[in-house]
């Protein structure tokens, strides 16, 4: 479904009052590609997309992408209804939308994503392991304070998603075996990646999960917390004995144009993969058969 300029226009506008840029066409060789790429969905992708969009520029000078995030729903309505090229999703369509909006979309795998279960560091200086078990209990409030877990006397405050993010529909799907009912639908929420970070290392007693992307740099706010006894790595993601993570999904309207395919050839390109990795991904390439066949 293509666009006309003002509708780009009017994209790019909108975007930009919410602080979204776009990524220019200031510099980059002469390749025979012009155009405008508009990208929305996944907070767990964008890094990723971002730095795609920017590294492809240096090659097409003459190309503008456009991106932001927004929630994998907000990716995945986008793409349907035409008002994006793309819409970024940290899980398969069919389980946000009906069958017969999900067929009209064409999946393109690009990475993987590890999802990891974050605490205040106040907590993890003794909470640093929890049982699946544990951790439905957690969010379905049955344990309400960090002491029945070996942690202090201390009330659990769950730092939440809404509904519309890809990262939540992993984590319910993965570690809560698909609970629905989460306490943090009456605690804190926020579809900001960053933000959830702040909060829970600022929130005495909070937990939360949050993208391997968003925890690339050690931080004293915050502790990671293992599952199982298995730590939320790729090495773990790879060999499948940690199972909190998800493909990362590029959606379009039915087949991609051109230009839209070159940038999805770039994202998956060996150009990108040294960085994809150091963004805080994993390479699908890389995932051992047990691993693959089992999200």
């Amino acid at each position: 479904m293509k666009r006309s300029p003002k509708k780009y226009l009017a994209l790019a506008l909108s975007l930009l009052m919410l602080g979204v840029w776009p990524v220019g066409c200031n510099s980059g060789g002469d390749t025979g590609l012009t155009g405008t790429i508009a990208i929305s969905g996944s907070s767990a992708l964008y890094p990723l997309a971002r730095a795609a969009a920017t590294q492809f520029k240096t090659d097409h000078a003459d190309v503008a992408i456009i991106v932001s995030a927004g929630g994998s729903g907000t990716g995945l309505n986008n793409v349907l209804t035409g008002t994006v090229d793309i819409g970024n999703s940290d899980v398969y369509a069919a389980e946000k939308l009906t069958p017969e909006y999900a067929e009209r979309l064409v999946d393109h795998k690009v990475c993987v994503v590890g999802i990891a279960v974050i605490v205040n560091a106040g907590v993890g200086a003794t909470v640093t392991d929890l049982s699946t078990e544990q951790l439905q209990a957690i969010f379905s409030g049955s344990i309400t304070n960090w002491s029945a877990v070996g942690g202090p006397n201390q009330a659990i405050t769950i730092i939440n998603r809404p509904t519309s993010s890809g990262t939540r529909a992993l984590f319910v799907h993965w570690a809560l075996a698909g609970q629905t009912n989460m306490e943090g639908d009456v605690s804190l929420q926020t579809d900001d990646s960053n933000a959830l970070l702040s909060i829970v290392g600022t929130t005495p007693g909070a937990i939360g999960y949050l993208a391997l992307s968003y925890l690339r740099e050690a931080s004293s706010n915050v502790s990671m917390v293992s599952i199982n006894g298995v730590a939320a790595t790729y090495s773990n993601i790879y060999n499948n004995s940690y199972q909190i993570w998800g493909f990362e999904h590029m959606y379009t309207l039915g087949q991609p144009n051109a230009l839209t395919q070159s940038y999805l050839d770039f994202v998956v390109s060996p150009a990108m993969a040294e960085q994809t990795e150091a963004l805080g991904y994993g390479l699908v390439s890389r995932l051992d058969p047990a691993a693959a066949g089992s999200h």
